[in-house]
């Protein structure tokens, strides 16, 4: 089997496994909802950031509203977020940047979002295939970081934009968001640090799962 036939059957096989829930990712309506999840899930669970935007985007639904928010409020309003002094000052930046350079709407470029603060490539890959429905290249998280090497897509374990370059090639641009939310589903729940293995309904086509198999049977 060749890297682009496992890498189907990889999809296929997690397709089969995991279904998507309200809660799973991020939850957003419109694409500055979506902006403003993304920066705060950076280091922090998609639940608890849901939990936080729930309210959040009611008080704020316009970049207008993030620009001239009171950073001493939004800290509050987000202080069960992890980083939540950054991430603060990031939200009131993206509003004040859309207002000054896009006219307060989401950019739909990946050059252009990459000017907003707090924006990094892997959330700009996420808006651009969640918002705009242009994939732009796979979004490597740290799940996606851990979970691609064992398969033996890429040999990179700690450059993102490697592990990224490496994952692009390899894969059909149209499943780039696809592989990052059922990678990350599968890191979540059994490739985690230490992998489950035995459990994994990957182990007879995933390099590393056959490798842990066999060295636990002796042979």
């Amino acid at each position: 089997m060749t890297k682009r036939e496992a890498y189907k059957e990889v999809l296929r096989r997690l397709r089969q496994r995991y279904k998507k829930t309200d809660e799973t990712f991020v939850v957003w309506t419109t694409p500055l909802e979506l902006v403003v999840g993304t920066v705060l899930s950076a280091q922090c669970t998609d639940k608890r950031v849901n939990l936080v935007t729930k309210n959040l985007f009611k008080n704020y639904k316009t970049a207008k509203d993030y620009a001239k928010a009171d950073l001493g409020t939004l800290k509050r309003e987000i202080y069960s977020i992890g980083f939540y002094n950054s991430k603060a000052k990031y939200l009131k930046g993206i509003g004040a940047r859309l207002l000054k350079a896009y006219d307060g709407k989401v950019p739909k470029t990946l050059d252009d979002l990459l000017t907003l603060p707090g924006v990094s490539r892997k959330t700009a890959n996420l808006i651009m295939a969640k918002a705009w429905g242009k994939p732009t290249g796979v979004a490597v998280d740290t799940h996606v970081r851990r979970v691609a090497p064992r398969l033996g897509w890429t040999k990179e374990t700690n450059n993102v934009a490697k592990i990224e370059r490496d994952l692009n090639t390899l894969l059909d641009s149209k499943d780039y968001l696809a592989i990052n939310e059922h990678l990350i589903m599968l890191g979540r729940d059994l490739c985690k640090s230490t992998p489950n293995c035995a459990a994994c309904p990957l182990q007879d086509i995933c390099p590393t799962g056959r490798r842990n198999l066999k060295s636990k049977s002796g042979y």
